[in-house]
């Protein structure tokens, strides 16, 4: 286990804690989640322990034949696993649509949803929907994916009587972003990317996306709730596009990381963990609730960015 400084917080949870250890004794059956990118690092993982929860997993993966063997390895540890395997490139806004209709058409509730796929730092690239790249897979493909089966969630919500959950991942670099956090008319502009900034600005923006869309159920007062946080510094193959970011998560930071359990653990507290019933909106790391950056925080910038977004995916 990696060195950590870690004080438990309010939770009664800190940094060193696991993701099995935050949903210990948790009976998920009955619930049904739709996790993107949960082929490897804390996607893998937060699909191992919903599962080992009693949760109905459904893994949303871009290489389905990737997918199906993580399933497979996830059953031979746990043989009362329900896992079933959909093909989603977050990526792709057609591939969401495609991907949302089918879940719809499968007559399936929805209880849980987690937007974990993310890529990190790449060379400048434009999606099949000329956005650049991070911006459309970290933000816009999860945005839009929610919007489409939040209708799905509403009515889960409903005839369980069970709270909706949505979880966002984001990351601490999101104070690390363009001036003005999302540079809204140079989006696509490869002359202006600076791919840590990139990076930054599509992690504020799922920030600020569980800003407004808490604001939203709240007001149609919709037993959902939706959240984002930082999973903490964790050597995964996110990195691997950045030297940088290699040398520093393996070489500088190396006992400061997490492992992949525990950096699942945030995600899988708000998946499952009754402390966070009716906790809407909010920005939590290692286990706890956070304090975003100032831009974080800026409900006018999360309004023009929902109506970005909204702008972005009409038609698609």
């Amino acid at each position: 286990m990696p060195w950590l400084i870690a004080f438990k917080g309010k939770s009664g949870f800190s940094a060193r804690n696991t993701a099995e250890d935050v949903t210990k004794g948790i009976d998920g059956h009955g619930l049904t989640a739709i996790i993107t990118g949960p082929t490897s690092g804390i996607g893998l993982e937060t699909a191992r322990v919903l599962a080992l929860r009693g949760v109905h997993v459904v893994m949303a993966a871009r290489n389905v034949e990737s997918a199906t063997k993580c399933k497979e390895t996830i059953i031979k540890g746990c043989s009362t696993a329900t896992i079933d395997v959909m093909e989603l490139d977050v990526s792709s806004l057609e591939s969401v649509t495609k991907f949302a209709n089918e879940y719809i058409s499968k007559g399936l509730p929805l209880n849980i949803l987690i937007a974990n796929a993310g890529i990190m730092a790449p060379p400048f690239s434009l999606s099949k929907d000329g956005i650049e790249s991070q911006f459309a897979t970290n933000y816009l493909g999860h945005f839009h994916l929610t919007n489409l089966l939040l209708d799905t969630m509403k009515t889960t919500a409903k005839n369980s009587g069970q709270e909706g959950r949505i979880v966002l991942v984001s990351s601490e670099l999101h104070r690390i972003t363009y001036k003005g956090g999302i540079v809204f008319d140079k989006l696509n502009d490869e002359k202006c990317y600076s791919s840590f900034y990139a990076y930054g600005q599509s992690k504020l923006a799922n920030i600020l996306h569980a800003k407004e869309q808490a604001r939203r159920l709240k007001e149609e007062g919709v037993d959902i709730t939706i959240n984002s946080l930082h999973p903490g510094v964790i050597a995964t193959n996110l990195s691997r596009h950045s030297n940088f970011m290699s040398v520093c998560l393996y070489g500088v930071f190396k006992h400061l990381q997490k492992n992949i359990p525990q950096g699942a653990s945030t995600t899988c507290y708000l998946a499952l963990n009754p402390k966070v019933k009716g906790v809407s909106g909010e920005y939590f790391a290692d286990n706890n609730v956070a304090k975003p950056s100032d831009k974080g925080k800026d409900m006018e910038l999360a309004k023009k960015l929902w109506e970005c977004g909204m702008e972005l995916t009409k038609s698609k």
